[in-house]
């Protein structure tokens, strides 16, 4: 895996934790302070762009504008799922009981999506980035990211694992359904207090959406939207959160390693520019992110700029790359580890 290094000017010998140190000119920078002020402006944005996709489905007549306003109405809901991650992190306001509050609006509310879910497989994951035994992301599901994972397939799954990079991007649409099932699965077993706020949300968003849908263009428009909104949010997600680790180093189980290089090695930054910080949510300073996930959004792009030196100072392999080679990546990866089944599957 090729690495990005930044020539700079020498500094000081980092302390005995080499994120100790990372951490004290983060901070030093002012980039953990919390915006509330951008927060606020963008929970604004984000409805009223919601609101008026509403709106727009309400005035077409042709089913063709209907489709593509599900479509947008389906971008826009990825930008919602960004302010979900965003409040499940903490990264929006001092208060924790505000993020947890905006957290069930967007997620459960506006989505149909389990806050609690979404923030407990999101922790296990950044606990455990592409650990084999750990990481959530990784586990066991219809992609093999291991051969072992591979070798274990049986049936259709095997068949799908096998052609699983030329299946890898319309997989994706499945992405929103796989969510709401999910949610469900998590509120069903979960226990405490919360988890009756958002099963009670859940139901108003299943309600409330089939419901004003309904009204406002029809039972079978309604569908078609229904299926069009969640096929292109879910495909939109995937594709942003996709690049962050996927084709990257895998801590195996046993392995050792610090905090920062745990972080570093197994995530890949997308390279910076303001459409693509726009349309990943920022999520392309994996890194940054990854190393700061209570950083606000807007400060992560300074944040970038020390980590990359740091990192070079230290000798700490950072991958960076465009948004063609990121995907690029990923298919060579998920060829490679789907390999063994096609060897398996040639006659003698």
């Amino acid at each position: 895996m090729s690495s990005i290094a930044i020539a700079q000017p020498a500094s000081p010998k980092p302390a005995a934790s080499p994120y100790a140190e990372l951490k004290r000119r983060v901070e030093a920078a002012g980039l953990m302070r919390k915006r509330p002020g951008y927060y606020s402006l963008m929970l604004v944005t984000n409805t009223l762009l919601f609101a008026t996709c509403f709106a727009v489905l309400a005035l077409t007549k042709n089913v063709w504008w209907t489709i593509l306003a599900a479509a947008v109405l389906g971008f826009v809901s990825g930008q919602l799922g960004f302010q979900l991650h965003d409040s499940g992190h903490r990264q929006m306001f001092s208060s924790r009981r505000l993020n947890t509050i905006v957290g069930i609006v967007t997620g459960d509310g506006l989505l149909g999506m389990s806050h609690g879910w979404w923030v407990d497989k999101h922790n296990k994951h950044h606990g455990n980035p592409n650990h084999q035994d750990l990481d959530p992301d990784i586990g066991v599901g219809v992609i093999a990211y291991s051969r072992e994972q591979a070798l274990a397939k049986s049936g259709m799954s095997r068949w799908v694992v096998r052609h699983q990079a030329q299946l890898f991007f319309p997989l994706l649409f499945g992405l929103g359904w796989a969510m709401h099932k999910s949610s469900v699965a998590f509120l069903v077993k979960a226990r405490g207090g919360q988890r009756w706020v958002e099963i009670g949300t859940l139901c108003l968003h299943l309600v409330a959406y089939v419901a004003l849908l309904v009204a406002l263009v029809g039972p079978w428009r309604a569908a078609l939207v229904i299926v069009v909104q969640k096929c292109v949010g879910g495909f939109y997600m995937a594709s942003v959160f996709a690049p962050n680790h996927k084709g990257m180093p895998q801590i195996e189980p046993g392995e050792e390693m610090d905090f920062l290089r745990s972080q570093v090695l197994t995530a890949r930054n997308v390279r910076s520019h303001p459409m693509t910080d726009f349309l990943y949510g920022c999520l392309n300073y994996q890194i940054e992110h990854h190393l700061f996930p209570t950083m606000p959004r807007c400060n992560i792009r300074e944040a970038h700029k020390i980590v990359r030196a740091y990192c070079a100072d230290l000798g700490v392999p950072y991958h960076e790359t465009s948004i063609y080679r990121s995907y690029r990546e990923i298919l060579e990866f998920l060829h490679e580890v789907g390999a063994p089944l096609r060897k398996a599957a040639v006659p003698v």
